[in-house]
């Protein structure tokens, strides 16, 4: 296992103090050591994220209604079958021969089989709200006479023909279901994008936390050794003079409560990778390794090209987009709603009908139709009006949010770059600092030594290069977030110069 090395906190001497960290923090019987960073963490948490499951099966459960919406373009074969219909019943008819109506008495056995090849009608890759269709109605018909069934007088019928049905003047409903079907496929791929984002900067949260505790329990260990160092030095002063005993005492306190932090670092760190190893699914007894390396790398940032990447590879525009689109669809499904409409269908065939049978296909005649059904509107009391207002306002509801949300995601990136530049610069100074305030102690040791300076002299500037440590971890997390807040505005990774769920290898998930 590579041991890690904390730039200007451990030193030379580093590799040494974090291996006996790291065994000292190791269960007994780990099953495994786990280097654990965020690209692994995230990986980790992808492979046995229920969330992403669930996700997951939302985009296959859409991408299953965008399948039987686009199967509507295709023939389409289906039988209607009347086994049998029995009708005895009365029923008032005009007689024109006696000019009056009488009751008549209607007892029928209908045995009937329509079968039909339906396929929607498609112009250049366009589909036409019309249908054409091949069909083929056969049946047995009986009329029960007086005599019952020694009366029966039985008629076969057999018609084949093609059939044409075109609605017009209205919208293109096989059309409209498609698109909506390949919008709301699409908005839940974003959506799913989305959720992996947040669930990146809820993992690289709890990953940063974890970082801190292993960072402290280095910061703590180097004091203690200081200390320790601190101690052997004041007792070879005391040797020489023992009225400074006072020195070794104080020495001790502060190395007391030194060894104190550590052992509750190593507490908090215990109890903060457990957590980690829950949320990630691992082996209680598995050991998680961080490399608490709080190395700042600067990153130039074009503010442009930022805010550009904030709008083509953040989700929120294109969701916006999408429900514009729909709303759209909405209006102009509103538009047809009790409006002016007409049917168009025309048939065209051969028939035969016969009392026998095995007669039905021999000596047909031609068939035809051509009929025109128009429903015209005459008043409806603004009904219809007042749903193509609510559905346009609706529309202008989603524009206006979109004109916001550009003008939001410039102004949040600007302020999120801002605020990294920040925190980078104060990140660097500090450790620069951090570099000096070692070089101190250690002057500061030799100063000791040589009596140019005091214990409490010496105590300080031990208890300087935590402070200044610690000021050091506070920016430099700082910095990280204000990072991780600039990546979750524009979607894209500055550090890697790639978009961020290609650095993770995310891209595919959604095209399961």
């Amino acid at each position: 296992m590579r041991v890690p090395v904390l730039r200007g906190v451990l030193g030379r001497r580093g590799g040494m103090i974090l291996v006996l960290l790291l065994a000292a923090a190791m269960p007994l019987q780990a099953q495994q050591v786990i280097p654990l960073t965020l690209e692994g963490a995230v990986d980790r948490a992808m492979q046995g994220s229920y969330r992403v499951r669930q996700l997951r099966l939302g985009i296959e459960r859409t991408r299953s209604w965008l399948r039987a919406e686009r199967a509507g373009l295709k023939s389409k074969v289906y039988m209607n079958l009347r086994v049998p219909e029995i009708a005895a019943i009365s029923d008032n008819k005009w007689n024109s021969t006696l000019r009056q109506y009488e009751i008549v008495r209607e007892n029928t056995r209908r045995w009937q089989m329509n079968v039909a090849i339906r396929q929607p009608v498609i112009l250049f890759g366009y589909p036409t709200n019309g249908y054409l269709s091949l069909n083929n109605t056969v049946y047995r018909y009986a009329q029960l006479g007086d005599e019952g069934e020694a009366g029966l007088d039985v008629q076969y019928y057999n018609r084949y023909f093609i059939r044409f049905e075109q609605p017009l003047f209205q919208p293109n409903g096989l059309k409209n279901a498609i698109e909506d079907a390949e919008l709301n496929l699409e908005r839940e791929e974003l959506a799913f994008q989305e959720d992996i984002v947040q669930m990146l900067d809820d993992i690289a949260d709890d990953y940063y936390d974890l970082f801190e505790l292993a960072y402290e329990q280095v910061l703590y260990q180097r004091q203690v050794d200081d200390l320790e160092r601190a101690a052997r030095l004041a007792a070879e002063r005391v040797r020489q003079d023992t009225s400074r005993a006072i020195e070794v005492s104080q020495v001790r306190v502060e190395l007391a409560n030194a060894r104190e932090r550590v052992s509750q670092a190593r507490s908090n760190y215990r109890l903060a990778a457990s957590r980690m190893k829950q949320r990630l699914n691992l082996d209680e007894a598995d050991s998680l390794v961080v490399d608490p390396d709080p190395h700042v790398r600067p990153v130039h940032i074009d503010l442009e090209q930022a805010v550009a990447y904030g709008r083509s590879l953040r989700p929120q525009l294109r969701k916006l987009a999408i429900q514009r689109r729909k709303d759209e669809i909405d209006v102009n499904n509103a538009r047809g709603w009790d409006s002016f409409r007409a049917n168009l269908e025309v048939t065209y065939g051969r028939e035969t009908q016969d009392p026998r049978f095995n007669e039905l296909w021999e000596r047909p005649t031609n068939s035809y139709s051509i009929g025109l059904y128009a429903y015209i509107p005459i008043w409806d009391w603004g009904r219809r009006r007042a749903r193509i207002q609510a559905e346009q306002i609706s529309l202008r509801k989603t524009e206006l949010f979109i004109e916001e949300t550009e003008r939001e995601i410039r102004t949040d990136i600007a302020n999120a770059i801002q605020n990294l530049e920040e925190y980078e610069q104060r990140a660097i100074t500090m450790e620069e600092n951090l570099n000096m305030a070692r070089d101190i102690v250690a002057a500061s040791m030799a100063q000791y030594r040589s009596g140019d300076i005091s214990i409490l002299d010496l105590l300080q500037s031990i208890g300087r290069q935590e402070d200044t440590a610690r000021n050091f971890l506070t920016t430099y997390l700082g910095y990280r977030k204000a990072l991780l807040s600039l990546q979750k505005l524009t979607y894209y990774d500055f550090e890697r110069d790639m978009p961020l769920l290609r650095r993770f290898e995310i891209d595919g998930l959604a095209g399961m």
